[in-house]
């Protein structure tokens, strides 16, 4: 028998007002509406959006005062993405209906009105996007080392013979060394799943900076193969969505929202470079896309593979190992030398300056990562000192003097760079240099036009439509430069990429985006300038994010034969340096894992950030103070810090509190219930709240 009642969630954004609530099915509704169907339902004076969550024969409100559904939409939520919306919910101090929007077909929260679906007629007229790989691609999968095989055979017997579903999913850790061969096992793993009849998921940081693997999984399964992310347009995302519900495509490779594509029997999970940050959702809820990948592969008995030259501490930590010490052709990691720039205000080292010529000389190729964009980092008046900052955040305009513009890296804001103070003086100072400078200074000391380009890829040289040589323009256009995870245009990424890659010689330079996955078999020389920028973060993570960025880097350089780094740092006896410079990961891991067990920081606790906003420093100071009152005698909460001050950020004041425990699902708990008793209270009104479950 149909049941009369759905339970539904409304997809609104506030956090005050809590489902599920309950809708009269009319008969004609009753034999086709189920856990996960789109519903279009009066909502107060709206008509909105919601996803049945559960279905009931009566409800404890009389019939008669029940509404009913205005209508049902063709598509819906499938049955296990709607519980996978729920534990993020929980589990992320978030509320359901803004993690439902997570899992919904594309196009399902803007499309109230009339159907969500796209007829066949339509579905043919959709072109499917085209992710044309950097460099030529093997054609035939390459043998197999013995580390290799020894991987894959784990991998594969795993797939084969899941543990029991009492025992939780099957859970690896790849470390392999830079061109180890990690994405071929990637590969030959995914092969051992469609085998079993089962779909798989590859999560990349980011799609524009890992075309290569996007590229080698589409040449080796073809139309198996769908790719989501969010430079689709919609009607390809939906089409893309739609061929993984069907089951058409059985593999899905994309950014960290790729992690609910719709596979059915779902037989493994990869996520590649798993330390990346961008595996981090920045909106609310702030999932993290291991741990939802890990979710999932619990739940289906699938099997999850996390790889990563650079693993994180916690990965480390939680997983077993299988290790890929060698590169697969058998050559060593490049040299890496720490030069002291201590004696040195700023800019190259003579050493650096030396080794960049020499590449020239010989006609070979350079990467240089400095993690800093724009022309200066600030701008002063020599006179009375002031500083120019952004009007809206509390931080320092960025100078971009190509674009003629003082940025905030915050909130977007611009203006036009000031020939004079307000105090009428006209000596204006720039302080630092980014990468906008540094282009400029290569070029003027070594770029000889085609024959040695100097390449830059960051996001501003992307959004301008640089994206190449000195002064050339991209293919990618006028489009905005950020994406999903903070990835910039994809088409602008490709065109420079595949240019640097065919380019008989030349240098590129830019932020972190270059030490991300590139396999560029001809690159001799990597140079990281400051180093140890990083480090000057307050963050427990400092140190192991400045190990990565130059433990990657170093990765890109020397795949085809010999190669050199350089360290430019004014901390050169700094651990995370060190132990990069000796290619020692298991003795940085080790020291850093001692370091927070001694601290009690992740993995040994969880902290959980708590951020009240508002435009007025008291409503927000008020809304923070409260939270902490309701949590000191919650049990299980943990250790509460703050309130603290957190800059100005888009013309909001901002409070934060952070919370320190052992005890993870008691103290979420006890904070979402702090945080929703705060957000209904009326003298919070204009408050927003913010949570952040292990931030990264």
């Amino acid at each position: 028998m149909s049941s009369a009642i759905a339970q539904v969630e409304p997809l609104t954004t506030a956090r005050a007002l809590r489902g599920p609530f309950d809708y009269r099915l009319p008969e004609e509704l009753r034999a086709g509406v189920g856990v996960g169907s789109m519903l279009v339902v009066p909502f107060g004076r709206r008509e909105v959006l919601g996803v049945v969550v559960g279905l009931a024969e009566r409800s404890e409100v009389s019939d008669e005062k029940l509404l009913a559904p205005l209508r049902a939409l063709e598509l819906g939520v499938p049955i296990d993405l709607v519980a996978l919306a729920e534990w993020i919910a929980a589990e992320y101090c978030s509320t359901v209906a803004r993690a439902l929007r997570l899992v919904l077909p594309p196009g399902a929260n803007t499309r109230v009105a009339g159907r969500l679906g796209m007829p066949p007629r339509r579905r043919r007229a959709v072109r499917r996007p085209q992710h044309l790989p950097v460099g030529a691609l093997p054609t035939e999968p390459p043998a197999l080392t013995a580390d290799q095989r020894r991987a894959l055979e784990e991998l594969c017997g795993l797939l084969r013979e899941p543990p029991p579903a009492a025992e939780g999913a099957a859970r690896r850790l790849l470390h392999g060394i830079t061109g180890s061969g990690k994405t071929e096992v990637y590969l030959r793993a995914a092969a051992c799943a469609l085998e079993q009849q089962r779909g798989a998921i590859v999560l990349v940081p980011e799609i524009a900076l890992t075309p290569q693997i996007v590229g080698r999984f589409i040449a080796r399964f073809g139309e198996t193969v769908a790719v989501l992310h969010s430079r689709l347009t919609p009607a390809q995302r939906r089409e893309e969505w739609r061929r993984l519900r069907s089951g058409e495509a059985r593999v899905c490779v994309g950014p960290r929202s790729a992690v609910f594509a719709p596979i059915e029997r779902l037989g493994l999970i990869v996520v590649d470079e798993e330390h990346d940050s961008s595996y981090k959702h920045e909106g609310d809820p702030r999932y993290d896309a291991r741990d939802v990948a890990a979710w999932r592969a619990r739940e289906q008995r699938a099997l999850l593979l996390l790889g990563s030259a650079t693993p994180r501490p916690e990965s480390h930590h939680a997983l077993r190992r299988l290790r890929l010490p060698r590169r697969v052709d058998g050559g060593p990691l490049p040299h890496v030398e720490i030069l002291d720039m201590r004696e040195q205000v700023d800019g190259l080292h003579p050493e650096t300056t030396q080794a960049l010529a020499e590449v020239r000389r010989v006609r070979g190729k350079a990467i240089v990562l400095l993690n800093r964009r724009g022309w200066s980092n600030f701008l002063s008046c020599r006179t009375c000192g002031a500083v120019w900052g952004c009007p809206q955040c509390d931080v320092a305009l960025v100078l971009h003097r190509a674009a003629g513009l003082l940025a905030c890296h915050h909130c977007g804001h611009r203006e036009r760079v000031p020939a004079r103070c307000d105090c009428g003086s006209s000596a204006v100072a720039r302080h630092g240099a980014g990468t906008e400078r540094l282009q400029h200074d290569l070029t003027v000391a070594l770029g000889d036009g085609e024959r040695f380009p100097i390449f830059r890829l960051d996001a501003d040289a992307l959004a301008a439509g640089e994206g190449g040589e000195h002064g050339a323009r991209s293919e990618g256009g006028e489009h905005g430069a950020r994406g999903e995870g903070g990835g910039p245009d994809a088409g602008g990424v490709g065109a420079l990429l595949r240019r640097f890659q065919d380019a008989p010689a030349g240098v590129l330079i830019g932020t972190q985006m270059v030490a991300k996955g590139h396999d560029f078999p001809d690159v001799k020389l990597g140079v990281v300038l400051d180093a140890d920028a990083t480090l000057r973060f307050p963050d427990f993570r400092a140190e192991e994010r400045t190990f990565a960025l130059i433990a990657q880097l170093a990765g890109r350089v020397g795949r085809g034969g010999e190669g050199r780094v350089l360290v430019q740092t004014i901390a050169p006896e700094a651990r995370a340096i060190v132990y990069a410079a000796e290619h020692d990961s298991e003795g940085f891991l080790a020291g850093e894992l001692e370091r927070r067990a001694a601290l009690r920081y992740p993995p040994f606790a969880h902290l959980v950030r708590i951020v009240c906003s508002a435009t007025d420093a008291a409503r927000a100071q008020a809304a923070a103070s409260a939270i902490r009152e309701q949590l000191e005698p919650a049990r299980g909460a943990g250790s509460v810090l703050g309130p603290a001050t957190l800059f100005r950020l888009r013309g909001r004041e901002r409070r934060v509190l952070l919370v320190k425990t052992a005890q993870r699902r008691a103290a979420v708990r006890a904070i979402g219930a702090a945080v929703q008793h705060a957000a209904r209270a009326r003298g919070h009104a204009g408050v927003s709240f913010s949570v952040d479950v292990d931030p990264q």
